[in-house]
Order: C-alpha cells, then structure tokens, then sequence
C-alpha cells in the first residue's frame, strides 16, 4: 500500500537498493548463532528479511509478543542504516507512530544528547520475536528487550566506570510529562494522535539522580512537562547493568502500575524472554513442514511470524480504551486493534480462521464494537479510530467469510447492520469516511462511480487531492463490497436486500470496454475516457484505478469470475489474456514506470507481486483448460521475490498482508475469493505440511516428490480419492483431511482442467 514519498526520496531508496542489491547484504554472525539452538522451527524465524523494500516500505522486525500491545524495533531509517536514534517503549501502530523513547548513554547530559544518533555493528545485532540485543559500537553500551503483553524489560550494559545515563523523550508533538516518584521509579503521559493519552509506569534495577531539560538545559529535578518533554536518570552504582521494567496503559496511570504488578513486579529479564520464547514456540509449530530448501523454510516461517503482528490487543483487566468514542469500556472479551482491511482481508483474516478462530471470532466483534462505538463499520481500524485510507468496504467481506466457515461468536445481525450501513449511506470517496456525497448518489444510480477525464478540474471538494476519484478500483470494489453484503443477506433469511444488492453485484460490468478488453473509466455523461490503461491516470494512476494500472485491476472481480471469463468471451480467452499479463511489456523503462507507479514492484511482464490486489491472479489459471499454469506461475514468484535475505518482500508487506499470501501459496493453496469456503490449489514447496487445528484434528497436504523442480501436480487425491479439480472445502479443511499431490517436473495438461470435473 502506497506510502506518500516525494520523487527525491523514491529516487534515493531505488538507488540504495540497486547498490545492495549488487554489493549483496548478508544477514549477520550473531543472528545465525541464536538461531541454532532453538526448538522446533523458531530457527528459521528471521525477522530481518524484507527489512528493506524495493521502492517503498520494508517489513518491521517487530519484537513482540503474538497480538499484543507491546512493540518495539530500534528507530532507524531502515536496516541498512548503521545508527539507530533511540528506542520505543512500544510501536503504537503498525507504521502510525511510536511512544516514550529511551536511550542509553555515557556523557555529560545535555539536550543535543538526545539527538545524537548511535552507531552499531549488524553482526553484533540480534533480532528475535521475542528478544533483541544490539552493541553500540561507540558507547561500548549493549541493549537487551524482551516483551510481556502490556509490559517489556530493557536491559543496559554499560562499560565499566563510565557514566551510566537513560535518557527519556517522546515522539508525539503534544503534550507529554514525566515523574520520577522515587529514585527507582518513573512515570510518563505522551499524547498521540492529537487527543490520546497514553501512560506510563516503570522501575529501574538501581536508584540513581535524576534530571529534566527545562528552557534548553538540564536541571536537576523530579519532573516535567509540556511539549516534547525531555528526563534523563543518572546511575552511579558499581553494577555496570541497568535493568528497566516498564508497562504501557491506555487507560490510566493508576492502570499502568496495575500492568506491571500483573506482569512484571517479580519476574526476571529471563523468566519474561523465556515465558515470550514459548508463546512464539507453540504459534510457529502449529504449521509442520518437511522438505523444501533452508531458504523456503526461512521464508514460510518469517511470513508466518509477521502474520502475528497485527491486530493487537488492547484490553487491560477487562477494560480498554476505545478511539471510536473517546471512551473507555467494559468488557469480558479482548478488544482488537490495528488493522488495515484493505490489505488483510484477502489472506491474512482467511489465515487466521484456520490457525485461530476464535481469535479471528474476538476480532470481528472488535469491528461490530467499533461499529456500535463510531457509527461507521470500519476500514482501517487503528488506536485513534477509523484511519481512513485506501478504498472500499471490505470488513464486510471479512464478516462474510468467517460467518461462512461457521464462525458465530459475535453479533451476526449488529455486524450486517453496519455493512448494510457503510453500503447504502457512507461515501465511497478514497481515504474518506462520513455519510455519502453526490459522487455516491451517482454509483447508487448509475452503477459506477464516473470519473474525469485528464487534466479536467475536481469538482466534489470531499475528492482528496492527491488520492483522486479512484473511479474504476471504487466500482470494483464496490461490486465485491456490495456481493458479500447480497450473500450475507441471504445467510440471514433477509430475502429483499439479497435481490436488490445482487443486481449491485454486477456493476463492474458497466465498465468494461469491448474494445479494449478492460476497465475503463467512464464520465457521468456514460462515455468511455479515452486513456492508455498501462499508464495514464496520475500518479499510481490514481485518477482512475489505484496504485496499480489497468491490467491489475482487469482481473478484480474475484467474487464473479465465471462472470469476468464471460467479459472476455470465453475461457480460452481469459486464459490467453493472463499468459498476456505475465508477458506484456511497459513500453517505458523501469524508472520511468516506478517514477508513476512505485507500488507495482516485483513485476513480471505486468503482473505486480509487490501489491495486494495481485494476490490471486495466478490462481485464476485454475478456471481455465491450464491449472498448470498455477502451479508455474506460483512457484516462479515464491522463488524470484520471496527470498530469504533483507530484499525479501517485493511491495508494502503491511503488518501480515502479503505474508500470508507467502505462508497459503507455500503450503499449496489459497481462498481466491474471500466469502466463499473454498481453496484451490498451487504448488507447495515442501514435501509435507502438516496444521495442527485447534478443534484436534490436522489438515495434511503430501507432496511427493517436490521439489524445486517438481512443481508440478501429476495427481492428486484427497483423503485417498482420487481428486481432478483444484478445489476443496474449508469444511473439508476442519474434518482434518489429507490432500496428497503426486509432484513431476513436467505439467500434466489434463489434471484440473474442467472437462475433468
């Protein structure tokens, strides 16, 4: 997903990338030595790879433990950057901001202290979910973190005989204060996001004296306050380690010290990495692999890990503070936060109803919460309220699909209330949220939101001036959006909304273009804009699809694609029609394409892995007379984008988003349309994958003979019986049944292809 980046600074990444990209850039001594000796399949957990992006934003390489609140990664410009500026006491949100930063060090206190950057070693560096340690070369200072859920431990180690200093600031530009209660104790207030306060409460291992910065010099004092508040303590004591316990509240001081004496009042640095180590052992051994390469097993279980980044949760003994109301409620059940739909609801939701459904079940009575609290069934739900970003409805989606795989654990009619809301009067303008406007009023009558030509000036003042009408991505998304709410409607007997939102359904329909085989935008007089799909629209083409040209979004209509194949006249055509994606050229070169589009990394030909609304194009092969084009094109991308080193991820990874398209397409299939309980199948890279489900039962796919050259299915059975369609069941997924795929290194043209059905 597209992070707004001047052309200077695209052009400064594109080139740091392409030089390590050549010089090559290792993953260091430490790390390696870590990860030798742990249980199971945590070895091969990385949280490095993917830390810096082809054009736009790598992967984090969160400490934490799995959905909870407490995050932390050093705060650097990325991982080739060789200082860091200081410490989070936790990430907030996913890519949305951070609080409380500490940072050691070993010279006189003053304020330019705080803005000296520290440089480190990589290969002194190690990074583990559930443990980071780094060495500051200059200083001769080594960092330790471990997390709990609302609490986490630093641990400085200072050279002997120097000056022991911990220097505390906030990131946030409102007002923050900090309180030294006692020499041992520390409490803090930083304000994000304008009007949320959140709390602090910590204790270090030894008393020391403390200080704050007031009028630009330090002072020796026990508190402070206002604006980018500044404290720092100064430890005189023999022992050269500094031991800082801490919780995070957003609810209260008074509840901060209550989720350190909960978590943390008599545990060690070590009992807390340990307690972390374990949490991360029994969600990364839920999936069982055998055979692959080292590589691919680094690279599935490192999108595994990510897939536990996001949502959060932010309950604090049966009570959480809410962004929806500015109020904090009562509840008996978790509050999820932190999640980008736009991105998640593709894989990443589909993922976790396997592996956790009843997470899954809290999280979506998270959005209905949200919905009752804010008025508006949320998008991008995040600490502060809905982020308006991106484009669509698509929790209805995510509603749709859990209630379809028989998730019932939250109020079904609450949540289709709030879809049908969002679907009749919210508007459908990009990166808005409120009641609808008259650009709404137009798709609700003429069934597609109408566009401007190029260069014609806006007209509605609620159109964001750089994320544009989006007018063909809006109607498609639309048409989908508007799907899951038909089929919801019919799940809930609700017989006059299925039929009046099933003819809504069909509205991608009213922009397809004949002639050019495509979406294309129309005005609100019904004519065709005459543009080129490949390039015109603005920046990310924005003006008429979103982050991505024509030829992605000619294939977004996932929830009707006997529909789609209809369009192109025929399943021979549509299949002629994606070898042409994967082969067409951008007539430009590569800068100058990235220059409009830098969301639409990891390309081949004009297929784009580095963004989500790609994620299922290869699967679409399995509608046609070549499911072995699946299986080609599936394994081609695993193996060319999804490496096991820092450049690991082609695009905007977004907290979980594109790693669960990693972790389904490595273990060989994937939900191509979100909404319905059905898989289809790929090539998985390793011989077997066993999922141990949470109902006792394990789902199984045997892959005989794979390999990196045997990518191709020559047979298949599920559960013994012989099975020619690349197909089977959610339901079939929960009996615990066994897929068994015989592997080649030739297709077999006849497997899958519907004369077989």
């Amino acid at each position: 997903m597209y992070m707004r980046l001047s052309n200077h600074k695209l052009s400064v990444i594109f080139r740091t990338s392409v030089y390590c990209f050549i010089i090559g850039c290792h993953l260091g001594y430490a790390q390696n030595r870590t990860a030798a000796g742990e249980p199971g399949s945590l070895k091969y957990v990385d949280p490095r790879i993917g830390n810096v992006g082809q054009l736009l934003e790598p992967t984090r390489p969160t400490v934490q433990q799995p959905n909870q609140l407490i995050r932390m990664y050093p705060q650097r410009k990325d991982y080739l950057d060789d200082q860091i500026d200081n410490f989070p006491l936790t990430i907030v949100s996913h890519r949305l901001g951070q609080v409380f930063s500490v940072k050691p060090d070993i010279m006189p206190v003053d304020t330019s202290r705080w803005h000296k950057r520290m440089p480190y070693d990589h290969d002194l560096e190690i990074t583990r979910p559930w443990y980071y340690s780094t060495y500051l070369v200059d200083d001769e200072i080594q960092v330790e973190f471990t997390p709990g859920k609302k609490t986490g431990i630093y641990r400085f180690t200072f050279p002997q005989k120097a000056v022991k200093n911990l220097l505390f600031g906030s990131y946030n530009s409102g007002r923050s204060d900090f309180k030294f209660i006692s020499p041992t104790e520390i409490t803090g207030t930083e304000t994000y996001h304008n009007d949320i306060r959140v709390y602090l409460y910590g204790v270090f291992s030894q008393g020391g004296s403390t200080g704050v910065i007031k009028s630009g010099k330090p002072v020796s004092s026990n508190e402070t306050s206002g604006w980018r508040s500044q404290a720092f303590i100064t430890f005189t004591g023999q022992e050269s380690a500094i031991v800082f316990k801490y919780a995070i509240s957003y609810i209260s001081p008074e509840q901060a010290k209550r989720n350190f004496e909960s978590e943390l009042k008599e545990q060690s640095f070590e009992t807390i990495k340990d307690a972390a180590e374990k949490t991360w052992d029994a969600v990364i051994n839920q999936i069982e692999v055998a055979g692959g390469t080292e590589a691919q097993k680094r690279s599935f279980y490192t999108a595994l890990y990510r897939c536990y980044e996001r949502m959060v949760n932010i309950s604090e003994d049966n009570r959480y503070y809410s962004g929806f109301d500015k109020k904090v409620h009562e509840s008996s059940r978790p509050f999820y936060t932190d999640d980008w739909t736009w991105d998640t609801y593709l894989a990443h939701h589909p993922l976790r109803t396997i592996l956790n459904p009843s997470l899954e079940e809290d999280m979506v009575n998270s959005y209905v919460e949200m919905y009752r609290q804010g008025g508006w069934m949320p998008t991008f739900p995040v600490l502060f309220g809905d982020h308006a970003c991106m484009n669509g409805f698509h929790s209805s989606i995510m509603i749709l699909d859990v209630y379809r795989k028989g998730l019932r654990n939250f109020d079904v009619n609450k949540a289709y209330e709030g879809m049908l809301k969002n679907a009749d009067e919210a508007t459908l303008i990009p990166w808005r949220t409120g009641p609808k406007t008259k650009l709404d009023d137009f798709y609700h009558e003429k069934g597609y939101f109408p566009a401007l030509a190029e260069h014609e000036k806006e007209t509605v003042i609620e159109v964001d001036s750089f994320e544009k009408r989006q007018a063909v991505a809006v109607t498609l998304g639309a048409s989908f959006d508007d799907w899951a709410v038909a089929q919801l409607a019919k799940e809930l007997g609700r017989q006059q909304d299925f039929e009046r939102f099933t003819k809504r359904t069909l509205n991608y329909k009213n922009l397809w273009n004949d002639d050019k085989n495509m979406f294309i935008p129309k005005d609100d007089q019904g004519n065709f804009i005459d543009i080129d799909p490949k390039f015109d629209g603005g920046m990310g083409g924005r003006d008429y699809y979103d982050e991505n040209n024509g030829y992605t979004y000619k294939w977004q209509v996932q929830h009707d694609i006997p529909g789609l194949i209809s369009l192109m006249k025929g399943k021979d055509n549509f299949e002629q029609e994606l070898d042409k994606l994967f082969r067409e050229g951008l007539e430009r070169s590569k800068y100058a394409f990235w220059a409009k589009f830098p969301d639409a990394t990891g390309l081949i030909g004009q297929y784009s892995m580095g963004n989500e609304p790609s994620f299922h194009i290869p699967y679409l092969y399995n509608f046609t007379n070549s499911p072995w084009k699946t299986q080609k094109h599936i394994r081609l991308l695993l193996d060319t984008w999804f490496k096991d080193n820092i450049f690991g991820i082609p695009g905007d990874e977004d907290g979980g988003g594109m790693s669960a398209f990693v972790v389904f397409s490595s273990m060989g299939f994937y939900p191509i349309t979100p909404g319905l309980p059905v898989y289809t199948i790929g090539s998985p890279v390793f011989q077997k994958v066993t999922i141990k489900l949470p109902n006792g039962k394990q789902f199984a796919v045997l892959a005989n003979h794979c390999s990196v050259k045997n990518k191709y299915i020559q047979q298949a059975k599920f559960n013994g019986q012989p099975l020619n369609t690349p197909w089977f069941t959610h339901a079939q997924l929960l009996e615990g049944g066994t897929l068994e795929l015989e592997m080649g290194p030739k297709p077999n043209k006849i497997w899958g292809r519907p004369a077989a059905r």
